[in-house]
């Protein structure tokens, strides 16, 4: 639930004084934000005697910033949208009301059934996400460029074994999230071998701290590209069909905490 907060700055005039007090204390859900969700709401099907949040959401409540699962910024935009283990099911299209939410920040859909469809590719249009959780949520098939496209991602979480990346690729679709720090792709299909998705990631994603590829067909040995990223301290690659000797360096990172290798049944540890 968000709390309006006064909070102490420096005043220069009665004026200044007088409109900060009114932001803090009345700002509210934006009218056209609110529009948006009952939107989504009505577009979406779920099951309401699962629903904890979308069956909440109606029109008494003017104030949807006070709904389940939303979180709003002090000028009233939705930035953040929690829809995870809702029951939901069905498909969702490029034409949804989701994706004219452009102050989104955070974005949980995990655990629902989308019905195999395909990621839409109007995700492009969520260009402020740092936060996008996907993982078990029913979509398949290729996962779409425009993802890539979301150079603010920061934690990106596609683990399902419906989805694979093949066009795009791995190198071509972490080529530009170079913010990330935690990546989950469990389950994808990447069918690549040690060089090919070792040195995309080491490369492109400086931050990481979390890499999560565990049951993606992973092949060959661990390329040891991974020795420069210095601040992972979760490895999962459990799973897969890795061989070869391990690049022990990579393994003694003081800031390493989780190493998970087990199901590669080739590989020398």
């Amino acid at each position: 639930m968000r709390n309006s907060v006064f909070i102490p700055i420096f005043i220069i005039t009665v004026t200044t004084i007088c409109c900060v007090s009114i932001v803090a204390i009345n700002a509210q859900c934006l009218e056209d934000q609110r529009s948006l969700l009952l939107q989504l709401k009505n577009t979406l099907k779920f099951y309401s005697s699962s629903s904890t949040k979308l069956v909440q959401w109606n029109h008494h409540n003017k104030d949807c910033c006070l709904w389940e699962g939303i979180t709003c910024s002090k000028a009233g935009h939705v930035t953040g949208l929690d829809l995870s283990f809702e029951s939901i099911y069905g498909g969702i299209d490029n034409s949804s009301s989701l994706f004219s939410l452009r102050f989104l920040q955070s974005l949980n859909l995990a655990y629902n059934d989308f019905d195999s469809a395909q990621i839409p590719s109007a995700f492009i249009n969520l260009t402020s996400l740092t936060y996008l959780n996907l993982a078990n949520s029913g979509f398949g098939g290729q996962i779409p460029i425009e993802l890539s496209q979301l150079t603010r991602l920061v934690t990106l979480d596609l683990s399902a074994f419906y989805l694979k990346l093949e066009n795009p690729n791995l190198n071509m679709f972490v080529q530009n999230l170079t913010q990330l720090t935690e990546l989950y792709l469990d389950g994808v299909e990447i069918s690549a071998q040690g060089y090919d998705w070792g040195q995309p990631i080491s490369s492109s994603l400086p931050n990481l701290r979390v890499l999560s590829l565990s049951y993606c067909n992973l092949s060959g040995p661990i390329d040891s590209s991974l020795l420069k990223l210095q601040f992972l301290s979760v490895i999962r690659l459990n799973g897969n069909y890795l061989n070869g000797a391990l690049p022990g360096k990579v393994f003694h990172s003081q800031t390493l905490k989780i190493l998970d290798l087990s199901g590669n049944a080739e590989l020398n540890v």
